[in-house]
C-alpha cells in the first residue's frame, strides 16, 4: 500500500504542484513550450503506470465491500463518462492542451458540449473514477480511484486559473457563457441547450456508445467488470 501512496502522491504533485501554477510558466519560459509539454507528459505517464503497477500488487483492505447492487448504476454512470470523454475529445475547445488560440475567436469557439461544460474530458474522467470507486469499496481502489476524481475535478480550476492568468480579457468572454460544472451555464441561462444538442449531432454520441460497448466487452473478459 505505501508503493500506491507514493505514486498516487507523485501524480498529484506533479498536476497541482507543478501544471496550472506560475512554475509552469517559468519552466515554460526556461525550457520553451514544446519540451515543457514532452516532459511533463512523460512524466504523467510514468506516474500513470508506476499507480496501476502499485494498485495491481496492493493488498485487499475491505472498506464497505463490494457493491454489487450499485453496478447498474455504475454501468449508467460509465456510459455516461465515455460521452464525455469521447465527445469532449472530438469538440475543439481553448481549454484542450495546445488549443488555447481558440479564445481570440471570441464566442465562435463555445460550440456543442462546450456549451454544457468547458470541461467534458475532465468531468468524464471524474465519473468513471467515481463509478469505480464507490463500487470496489477497498482501500487501494480508494486511493487509485479517488486520486484521479480529485485530480479530475481540480484540473478543472486548475485549467481555469492557468487559461484566466494568460488570457485576462478574452478567458472572461468564454467564461461568461460557459461553465466549469456541467449544465450550470445552461441552467442560469447564459447558454442554451438546444443549440448544444444541435451542435454535437449524432456521429460523437454514436462513436462514444460504440467505444463504451468494445470497452465493456472487453473488460469483461479480461477482468471483473467495474474492478
Amino acid at each position: 500500500m505505501p508503493d500506491l501512496i507514493a505514486a498516487s502522491a507523485f501524480f498529484l504533485l506533479i498536476h497541482f504542484g507543478v501544471s496550472g501554477t506560475r512554475l509552469r510558466d517559468a519552466l515554460t519560459a526556461r525550457l520553451g513550450t514544446g519540451p515543457y509539454r514532452g516532459a511533463f507528459a512523460l512524466a504523467s505517464l510514468l506516474g500513470l503506470a508506476w499507480m496501476i503497477y502499485a494498485y495491481r500488487r496492493a493488498p485487499s483492505v475491505p472498506l464497505w465491500g463490494l457493491l454489487l447492487g450499485f453496478r447498474a448504476a455504475a454501468y449508467v454512470l460509465v456510459c455516461i463518462a465515455f460521452l464525455f470523454v469521447v465527445i469532449g475529445l472530438a469538440t475543439p475547445s481553448p481549454t484542450q492542451v495546445g488549443t488555447e488560440g481558440r479564445l481570440r475567436q471570441g464566442a465562435d469557439v463555445v460550440k456543442g458540449i462546450v456549451r454544457i461544460t468547458r470541461h467534458p474530458f475532465l468531468w468524464g474522467v471524474a465519473l468513471w473514477a467515481l463509478a469505480h470507486l464507490i463500487v470496489n469499496g477497498d482501500l487501494a481502489s480508494l486511493i487509485l480511484f479517488g486520486s484521479l476524481l480529485v485530480l479530475a475535478v481540480g484540473g478543472t480550476f486548475s485549467i481555469d486559473a492557468k487559461r484566466r492568468r494568460l488570457f485576462g480579457a478574452e478567458w472572461a468572454q468564454f467564461a461568461a457563457v460557459t461553465s466549469g460544472v456541467p449544465f450550470a451555464a445552461i441552467a442560469a441561462g447564459r447558454n442554451r441547450l438546444g443549440a448544444a444538442l444541435a451542435e454535437i449531432g449524432l456521429w460523437r454520441p454514436l462513436a462514444a456508445i460504440v467505444i463504451y460497448a468494445v470497452a465493456f466487452y472487453l473488460h469483461g473478459r479480461w477482468g471483473p467488470p467495474l474492478t
